[in-house]
């Protein structure tokens, strides 16, 4: 099973030291960590693929992001990230529709997390619709023992008032509010470095397929 340790510690030796000269030196380091971190979305791909067809087509390749940072528009000229990101949704890392996403990030900042990080607008009126038609199926979803003991509730920036269409007392209204739709579950270091870490992260992404799934009718 993946060293989730060694990528941790890597990446921490990392954060301190995010310049391409530390990376050039240190280059074995990073492959290695690399490794690990594919070994791991290999499993979980794996894994997801056993009860989710959307995800049949992917390789691992699809799905991990880049370290190093788009810094052309931003203030912040560190070359690398400080965390190691995969995605597992139909369509890869490039994918806008519905993801099952891991982070791993020392300082106690590991989560796996699923559903959609600021959806476009088309999608987020199709959703807001679909809530509208149809909240009680979301509410079964995410009332399951299974949801709320490994992400809570949903997660996700709100507007301040009531979205175009729908008035302020609407039934639904902190639903419809919403910006993102998003579980998502934050692994201590400790927990993350764990033995049995991989089969954790199966299970979370297990407990959120359901509400991916009702984030794909709605968005299809």
């Amino acid at each position: 099973m993946a060293d989730v340790k060694q990528i941790l510690d890597f990446l921490s030796q990392l954060k301190e030291n995010n310049n391409k000269e530390w990376m050039d030196a240190n280059r074995n380091s990073y492959e290695q960590a690399r490794d690990e971190f594919k070994e791991l979305v290999a499993y979980l791909l794996e894994k997801m693929q056993e009860h989710d067809p959307s995800l049949s087509m992917l390789e691992v390749k699809d799905c991990i992001f880049r370290l190093n940072r788009d810094i052309r528009f931003s203030t912040d000229k560190t070359p690398y990230k400080t965390w190691m990101s995969a995605v597992l949704s139909e369509g890869g890392k490039k994918s806008l529709n519905p993801v099952y996403y891991l982070h791993l990030q020392p300082g106690n900042e590991s989560m796996t997390a699923a559903g959609l990080y600021q959806p476009t607008g088309d999608q987020m009126k199709k959703i807001r619709q679909e809530v509208d038609y149809n909240a009680a199926e979301l509410k079964e979803i995410i009332t399951q023992a299974d949801f709320k003991q490994h992400f809570g509730e949903i997660q996700g920036e709100k507007l301040s008032r009531a979205p175009r269409g729908y008035q302020p007392d609407h039934p639904n209204i902190e639903f419809l509010k919403l910006k993102s739709f998003v579980a998502m579950r934050k692994f201590s270091d400790e927990a993350a470095t764990a033995s049995g870490f991989a089969e954790e992260a199966v299970k979370t992404f297990r407990a959120a397929q359901p509400f991916n799934e009702f984030l794909n009718v709605a968005t299809s």
